[in-house]
């Protein structure tokens, strides 16, 4: 696979702070990837250096062929960005919003179109200051893909939507990524992690703790499951890496279980394993 993202011995310092400590990165063209980590971490500080928006202390890196230190505007119209605080055209129409931020861009999407995936053609006429945070918020995504961006990112997203619209918009980042659109997100939703990235890194006091798929990172995919159930001598509970074997035995491959459940760890355990590790 092709890299769209390339980052090696990354490093930001401030005064009396580390914030990035030698990250090592690779995305890959047409991957969603998630970037994880408690407030404090370095993930803002590594996204906003990967966009061109802040400078580097020392390390290489190479979005989309270029480093976005030095990179014209040119490589800014190949990139969406969906801040976590929302645009504020309060005085603007939706329409009249995303039809201004498309003539920034050399081939954009038609701005009918986007408004309607990202949910809000109902809005289309409404003024920016009348939406509700969540409407807002689509607005912010529809401007962040308005210009057809070969790479996405967005942070916290889904901030402030109902259960709902998150859903849509998950439908929306799969058939972007369907498209070939390279996605970087944050966020601290992990269901959301876990239904649309196709790998991950947990980052701690500005390094690589963990990377991986949602199903393997830090191990998951090979942690002890947790077997419970019933039967006439009551409740039982075993750890065991080999659930159905286990089921099998206390079943006799005939006898139902009552109650029986087979639990491996969430995402959320091993998120939580990993960055307590670290703090």
């Amino acid at each position: 696979m092709t890299t769209a993202v390339r980052v090696r011995g990354l490093r930001k310092e401030y005064p009396g702070h580390v914030a990035v400590a030698g990250l090592d990165l690779d995305i890959h063209h047409g991957e969603v990837f998630a970037l994880l980590g408690p407030n404090g971490a370095g993930k803002t500080t590594t996204v906003e250096i990967l966009e061109g928006h802040r400078q580097r202390t020392s390390g290489e890196a190479a979005v989309l062929g270029e480093d976005p230190g030095k990179a014209g505007r040119a490589w800014r119209a190949r990139l969406g960005i969906v801040l976590q605080t929302a645009t504020d055209a309060a005085e603007l129409t939706v329409t009249e919003t995303v039809h201004h931020f498309a003539k920034y861009y050399p081939n954009p999407r038609d701005a009918e179109e986007v408004i309607d995936l990202v949910g809000l053609t109902e809005k289309a006429g409404a003024r920016v200051k009348s939406l509700s945070g969540g409407q807002r918020r689509r607005v912010d995504v529809a401007l962040g893909i308005i210009g057809r961006p070969e790479l996405l990112f967005l942070d916290e997203p889904t901030t402030g939507f109902d259960p709902e619209a998150r859903r849509q918009f998950w439908g929306l980042i799969e058939g972007l990524a369907e498209d070939g659109t390279t996605i970087v997100l944050t966020s601290h939703y992990l269901d959301e992690v876990e239904a649309l990235a196709d790998r991950l890194v947990v980052i701690a006091n500005g390094s690589v703790v963990a990377q991986g798929s949602p199903e393997t990172l830090g191990g998951r995919g090979q942690a002890e499951a947790i077997v419970r159930w019933s039967d006439e001598t009551g409740e039982h509970e075993e750890r065991t890496a080999y659930p159905t074997k286990l089921v099998t035995q206390v079943s006799g491959g005939t006898r139902e279980l009552a109650g029986l459940t087979v639990t491996r760890p969430s995402l959320e355990d091993i998120y939580l394993d990993l960055i307590g590790e670290k703090s």
